[in-house]
């Protein structure tokens, strides 16, 4: 589940718009975007390129869980349950025993079609409703550094995790020691 949720956090914040670590941020386009979903998604290495068309799709669902990203952190579960039941359904999302080389099973979630877009859209969907569903909905974020809404998954054993990147952190950081800084002097 965890690659799962750290898909839907890669496709978020590489396929939507927004602001990222201090400056806006454009989400690639054209040419550029089936590169750009190919690189956000894990295991892209033995991956063939990705499709223009499943690329789009992908953007859509990014857009999709950015909104349950943007729900979760706004304390409104109700609605991002939603907003996961809608990508669900449209998915039709299923479990499925699949065993990949000499790895043990493991249950893999599929769409209605076999597609990269719609099996990884499928999957994001599955692993937030699970997440959601479960005492992991708090850890599910969106960044508190000024300028940056750029979405994370909270792994930290105490779950205080408040930035998207060890950059944020590190600006929040430095803005605070600059302002006590001028305040002493």
């Amino acid at each position: 589940m965890l690659t799962l949720l750290d898909a839907a956090v890669s496709l978020v914040n590489t396929l939507t718009d927004g602001s990222r670590q201090g400056r806006p941020y454009t989400a690639p386009r054209g040419d550029r975007l089936p590169q750009a979903v190919h690189d956000a998604l894990p295991l892209a290495a033995g991956r063939p390129g990705v499709e223009p068309a499943h690329a789009a799709y992908l953007v859509h669902t990014a857009q999709q869980l950015r909104a349950v990203f943007d729900a979760v952190d706004a304390d409104r579960t109700d609605q991002a349950a939603e907003h996961v039941n809608v990508l669900l359904r449209a998915t039709g999302a299923r479990p499925q025993l699949d065993r990949v080389d000499d790895e043990p099973w493991q249950v893999h979630f599929h769409g209605a079609e076999d597609t990269l877009a719609v099996g990884w859209s499928a999957g994001c969907a599955t692993a937030l409703a699970l997440a959601i569903g479960s005492n992991l909905a708090g850890r599910l974020g969106v960044c508190t550094a000024p300028q940056c809404d750029r979405v994370y998954v909270d792994n930290s054993r105490n779950a205080v995790r408040h930035f998207c990147s060890n950059a944020c952190r590190g600006r929040v950081k430095a803005a605070a020691f600059r302002a006590r800084q001028a305040s002493m002097g």
